[in-house]
């Protein structure tokens, strides 16, 4: 399959809030996106950017997205945090995926980052698989913390 890339827009920010909400129908958890099109439009396209986003899209529309952002580690430095990669269910399979991860690490080593990092749900076997190919470290031992507001 034909697809491109390129980096998101104002204008995709539908699109995009439409796979955000799918992967999280995916995950169980769409009761969980409250992010409005303003709050994306604000962070990610104002004066200083909070993430960044890569779309794939071929004559159909969107595919699928890497949406990502710098956080800043105390031991390493500068480090790409890989937030989401989302393709749509009927376009999983066809490299669209590997295309969109291999662009973010492309995306991270020309911010000379210092690591890319991301989380996986440990019950999602297609996605931990997909990551084993890229021969990733998958670290069992960290528990997750956070606090809402």
């Amino acid at each position: 399959m034909d697809f491109t890339i390129r980096k998101a827009t104002k204008e995709d920010l539908p699109e995009v809030l439409a796979l955000v909400t799918e992967l999280a129908v995916y995950e169980k958890a769409s009761h969980e996106v409250t992010i409005t099109l303003e709050e994306l439009e604000k962070d990610g396209f104002g004066e200083n950017p909070l993430y960044w986003i890569i779309l794939a899209e071929n004559e159909n529309g969107i595919l699928g997205m890497s949406f990502y952002y710098i956080r800043y580690s105390t031991w390493k430095g500068r480090c790409l945090y890989l937030e989401d990669i989302v393709v749509k269910e009927e376009y999983r399979g066809q490299k669209v995926g590997k295309v969109l991860f291999e662009e973010t690490i492309k995306a991270a080593k020309a911010m000379n980052a210092k690591l890319m990092t991301w989380q996986v749900l440990d019950w999602n076997e297609p996605a931990i698989n997909f990551y084993k190919k890229f021969n990733a470290e998958l670290d069992g031992e960290w528990i997750n913390g956070k606090l809402r507001f």
